[in-house]
């Protein structure tokens, strides 16, 4: 990159695109950027303005990540707008995502699965169906524990230990 203005701009392009595959949108993908690379809290006109995107645009995914508890509402004397900050430890960050996105698919899928379990094998088309739901139960329960390990978890030694596995 040749200079910061470049590299921000494609930082914050590329995590909107990231952020599809994390399960939010292109535009609060971009606006958790910004925040997240800014030293400071911005306004919603300010966040407008860089991005070049609708008020109702800026309101609605500011909302959507404030659900998502990426980002923090602060105000700032003699101030009567909000002004909003995103988490900036990443570790965090990694963990509330994983949260929004285990409620949002895996909790549901197990609890289809608890619905739909043991049902009686009474033919070679119900002994199958079983196998696959308990193997799907079997997987997705240690996922599940998997997953609430890491959201558990206080520190980075777990993302670290992987790193280190990796190289």
């Amino acid at each position: 990159m040749k200079d910061f203005q470049e590299a921000k701009n494609h930082f914050i392009a590329s995590w909107g695109e990231l952020g599809i595959n994390w399960g939010i949108n292109r535009t609060m993908g971009h606006i958790h950027a910004l925040l997240l690379i800014s030293p400071d809290p911005l306004g919603a006109d300010e966040i407008m303005e860089e991005l070049k995107i609708s008020r109702g645009n800026a309101n609605m995914n500011l909302r959507a990540l404030l659900d998502w508890d990426l980002i923090y509402r602060r105000s700032k004397a003699g101030e009567r707008r909000d002004f909003f900050t995103a988490e900036k430890e990443l570790w965090n960050v990694f963990k509330k995502t994983l949260l929004k996105r285990k409620t949002k698919e895996l909790n549901p899928m197990l609890d289809m699965i608890r619905k739909i379990s043991d049902v009686p094998s009474n033919d070679a088309a119900s002994k199958e169906f079983n196998k696959v739901v308990k193997d799907l139960d079997a997987i997705s329960s240690a996922a599940d524990k998997a997953l609430d390990k890491i959201i558990e978890s206080e520190s980075n030694l777990l993302l670290n230990t992987f790193v280190k596995v990796m190289r």
